[in-house]
Parts: structure tokens; C-alpha cells; sequence
């Protein structure tokens, strides 16, 4: 009833009222953080949870160290299809590979190798290779699957590579580049076949090697594929390559096409790796661009030009040496 009576009567003598009508303000206060409080153990329990489901279990204990299959090793994991035996083999074969590298580490940091120099130098290169990677693939992140739009478009635009794709069948001789001689070279000018240069090379004790590759268009640059769609059958030409040189001879040619519903997913991946590494090359360039690079105790390979970037699929400098006789 005196509650009551001075809730009522707000400007009653004295300090009991106001002190009255502050109470249920005080009370509300003290309910926000409650709740809030209360919100934030929830949200704290959510969190936790989140990273608990996250977390692998731990499969094994090495001297009450944890040992925990996260991810299967780059060629490990079996396939998607495989039968359960296989993949749990596999998950088998990795924790006692994990055990094994534990067990190692644990005797390298007994024996203080985590000091030596060299390991540090070591432990630092693996720790810039690993940060490195991974700003890469936060940039890789923003790239856009190709779609099969742009698949599409791609093989179109490549019959050679798909609808027009070609299989050459050849024989070949593998010599070494210094044996090489002029009068190999004239001896392949008048040749009609493979076989007259290897009884040539027979008679005058060349060492080589004999054998037989099919290349289709899909393998090859396309400046070697305009200069193979020129060679007559049997016709005798050199790829020279460093120490090797290989003088080969086109025996028959086969169309081989593909389609597009086997060809789409590779050149979706074809144009995914494409972007990936051309945004290492913009990244690369604005990097550098903006650091101060210096090159230290050694600043005459500051001068000296990189080599030139092959195209893919042609390792090596085709040569057609002129004159040399064929036939269909």
C-alpha cells in the first residue's frame, strides 16, 4: 500500500518517491543486460559449436599429442566412387604416415634440430611458400567458373582442338645433338624412309635410339601443328632439343574428334587455371611495381634477361630441313 500510495503521489515531501519511480528503470536496466548477456553466452555457444563441428576429431595420441586427419595429402585421396575399404585404407595408411612424421619431429626438437640453421632457413622458405600460396588462393577466390557459354565458345572456336582433332602416327630416332653431323644432315636430305637413315647410322656406328609416338593436334603448339599438317607421309623432319635431337617421319594420320560433351569440363578447367594465372601475373606486376627491389652481392643477374616463356606443349624448336625427299 505505501508503494502503491507514492507511485501516486510522485511529488510527495521527502526523497521516497522519486527514489520509488526510479526502481522499475533501475529493474529494466538490470533485465537489457540480462538478455544481452544472456544473447552473448548464446552467441559464444554457437561460435564454439561452430568451430567444434569444424575441428577433426582426433584419430590418435602421440605423447598426449593430438594426431588429426584433416585433409588427405595432394594424390592420396582416393576417388569419390571407391569403394568404403579403399577409402578407409587409405585414411589407415595416412594416420600411421602422420604418426611416423610426429614421432621424427618429436626426436628432431630432442635433439634441438629446430635450431640448426639450416632447418630454420628451411622452416622460413616452407612459411613463405605457404602464405604465399594462400594469398594466391584469396585472389582465386573471386574468379568466376567459366560457364558452359564460355566452354562452348572456346571449343568453337578450336576445331583443330576438337571437331577437326587429328592423331599423327610417327616413327623416330633419338641421336645425340652433337652427333649430328653434315653428312647425317646430307644423308637425311636424300633418304626416303626412317629405315635408310637407321641402316646409315648402323654402318657408321651412331648411337641412337628407335621408336614409335602418336601426337594428337590437342598436345601440340599450334606453330608445330601448322608445320606437321605440311608434312607429306614418311617425309623426314628434326626436332632438336638441347642435347637430343630427334629426326622423325610421319607414317599415317587419323582424325580423332572429340566432343563437346567430353571436351566442355576440361576446357572449363582449361580457362579456370587460364584466369588463376593471369591474375598471379596482374597481382605479380602491381607487387612489384610498387616495392623497392633491390638486388644484393650478386647485382649482375639483375641485368641478365629471363628466357623466354614456352608455349605449352612445345618444349622444343621444330626444324624442317629442306630437301629432304618423301612421299605419299
Amino acid at each position: 500500500m505505501l508503494i502503491s500510495k507514492k507511485t501516486r503521489t510522485p511529488d510527495s515531501a521527502g526523497t521516497g518517491g522519486p527514489q520509488v519511480l526510479k526502481r522499475p528503470a533501475l529493474c529494466g536496466v538490470f533485465a537489457l543486460v540480462l538478455v544481452m548477456s544472456l544473447a552473448a553466452c548464446d552467441s559464444g555457444k554457437t561460435a564454439a559449436k561452430e568451430v567444434s563441428a569444424t575441428r577433426p576429431l582426433p584419430l590418435a595420441k602421440v605423447n598426449d599429442v593430438e594426431i588429426s586427419l584433416l585433409q588427405p595429402a595432394s594424390g592420396s585421396a582416393p576417388a569419390e566412387d571407391a569403394p568404403l575399404a579403399t577409402k578407409e585404407a587409405v585414411d589407415k595408411q595416412l594416420l600411421e604416415t602422420m604418426i611416423d612424421r610426429q614421432l621424427l619431429k618429436n626426436e628432431a626438437l630432442r635433439n634441438k634440430l629446430d635450431r640448426d640453421p639450416q632447418v630454420i632457413q628451411a622452416t622460413e622458405r616452407a612459411k613463405t611458400q605457404i602464405l604465399a600460396q594462400a594469398y594466391l588462393q584469396s585472389r582465386f577466390a573471386a574468379v568466376n567458373k567459366p560457364g558452359k557459354a564460355e566452354a562452348d565458345a572456346y571449343f568453337h572456336a578450336h576445331p583443330e582442338l576438337f571437331t577437326k582433332r587429328k592423331t599423327f602416327y610417327m616413327k623416330e630416332l633419338i641421336v645425340a645433338t652433337k652427333d649430328f653431323s653434315a653428312p647425317l644432315k646430307s644423308r637425311l636430305d636424300s633418304a626416303r624412309s626412317i629405315n635408310q637413315v637407321a641402316a646409315w647410322l648402323d654402318r657408321h656406328h651412331v648411337r641412337y635410339e628407335r621408336t614409335e609416338l602418336t601426337r594428337s593436334t590437342a598436345d601440340l603448339a599450334p606453330e608445330m601443328i601448322a608445320k606437321l599438317k605440311t608434312m607429306r607421309r614418311n617425309q623426314i623432319f628434326v626436332i632438336k632439343a638441347g642435347e637430343h635431337s630427334m629426326l622423325d617421319a610421319i607414317y599415317d594420320v587419323k582424325p580423332s574428334p572429340v566432343t563437346a560433351e567430353m571436351a566442355v569440363p576440361q576446357i572449363e578447367n582449361y580457362l579456370a587455371n587460364r584466369k588463376r594465372e593471369q591474375i598471379s601475373d596482374v597481382e605479380l606486376g602491381r607487387l612489384r611495381a610498387s616495392a623497392k627491389i633491390e638486388y644484393l652481392n650478386n647485382r649482375r643477374l639483375a641485368s641478365v634477361p629471363l628466357p623466354a616463356a614456352k608455349s605449352p606443349g612445345s618444349p622444343a624448336t621444330i626444324q624442317v630441313e629442306s630437301g629432304m625427299a618423301g612421299f605419299k
